[in-house]
């Protein structure tokens, strides 16, 4: 193996439209008997810091685990359809999975604070999740800080591959929450401004290759290359 690449999803691989927020409004009336009254807060937070968080900004008792990862997979089950109809698969996204998957020796997944059956279904929509090794990436219910996620990434990674430890991680997103995960942890990181955030957040972030989004297939792919001593 030479070299693992970790996904963000959403505003990296995919738009959803507004479709996350209604997920997580849907799954905290479930539980709580009403709607938010605002929106939950996302932006590169993992789904256990999301929920968290709208649980302490209406003063009540945070539920089990258990029963909001429960209430996140059946709202998210139930707007496949609005997800495939409102949102869409980001410039590039599908060439770039495509190209990873078909390069020898690495390994392509996913770091995203989305559950792991939320994260199925956004990349389903758009037909992107066959693309990837979704059993070895890590999801929001793995930990509550994004990086965290990326030892349990690295250990599943190693674990299905008998990667080294020395193998070199790429995470790619658009955050700065997603360059704060990989610079402490070691990590390589690939910025994009496919979200909120412009490159020059994304360079101030720390992140040193900031891209526009994933359209230049080949460019991203020198990236890669680099980093696998290719």
């Amino acid at each position: 193996m030479q070299l693992s690449i970790l996904w963000d999803i959403d505003h990296t691989l995919i738009d959803n439209a507004g479709v996350s927020k209604e997920i997580y409004s849907a799954a905290f009336t479930a539980l709580a008997g009403f709607a938010p009254i605002d929106p939950a807060r996302t932006e590169g937070r993992t789904d256990r810091l999301i929920m968290r968080e709208l649980f302490v900004r209406h003063d009540l008792t945070e539920p089990e685990w258990g029963r909001i990862q429960d209430a996140l997979v059946n709202a998210g089950q139930e707007r496949f359809a609005a997800l495939r109809t409102r949102g869409t698969a980001l410039p590039g996204a599908c060439d770039a999975l495509k190209s990873v998957a078909e390069s020898k020796g690495w390994v392509s997944s996913v770091l995203t604070g989305n559950i792991a059956a939320n994260a199925e279904v956004k990349l389903a929509a758009f037909g992107l999740d066959s693309l990837l090794d979704l059993s070895v990436g890590a999801y929001g219910a793995d930990g509550v800080q994004r990086p965290d996620l990326v030892a349990v990434a690295r250990e599943r990674i190693r674990r299905a591959y008998g990667a080294e430890q020395d193998v070199p991680v790429v995470l790619v997103g658009d955050t700065p929450r997603d360059v704060e995960a990989a610079l402490s942890t070691d990590s390589h990181v690939i910025a994009v401004a496919s979200g909120i955030h412009s490159q020059k957040e994304l360079a101030a972030a720390g992140a040193t290759v900031v891209l526009p989004n994933l359209s230049d297939t080949a460019g991203l792919m020198r990236h890669f290359e680099s980093v696998a001593g290719r």
